[in-house]
């Protein structure tokens, strides 16, 4: 598994499994063209989605977005050479996101400019960030 993009990664786990891009997609709750687009780098999956697709692939979110360490069907590990900057800069990403929405969705409640399903869909994806870090950190 050469390529050091995350849609490279996924094409490269799935054919490992033996999965079309439609069982896989079956797999996630999403369409095909999703993971098409996911494959070709011309979108991410969703940060609430990864856990469950790196436990698909038996990885940790680290391994999956960073490439570190990734087993291989033949039961090798291919070492990748470090933490890549893309996983490190998502993790840094899920670690202020959640004090960066925190802090927006107080401040715009407080000048009443935020309505209250809004306001949890804000506080949601912050609680996802955590949960990504967390679960990162976890399986380290």
């Amino acid at each position: 598994m050469e390529r050091k993009t995350l849609g490279g990664r996924i094409g490269a786990l799935r054919r490992e499994k033996g999965w079309t891009q439609l069982e896989l997609a079956e797999k996630m709750a999403v369409t095909d063209k999703a993971v098409s687009k996911w494959e070709r780098d011309l979108s991410w999956p969703d940060a609430a989605s990864l856990p469950k697709l790196a436990a698909l692939f038996g990885l940790t979110i680290d391994q999956l977005i960073g490439g570190m360490d990734i087993p291989r069907a033949d039961g090798l590990a291919q070492k990748a050479e470090g933490k890549s900057r893309v996983a490190s800069l998502f993790l840094l990403i899920c670690k202020a996101l959640p004090t960066a929405l925190g802090v927006a969705t107080a401040a715009l409640a407080a000048l009443g400019e935020l309505d209250t399903r809004s306001g949890f869909a804000l506080l949601g994806l912050g609680l996802a960030c955590v949960g990504i870090v967390l679960l990162s950190s976890e399986k380290q």
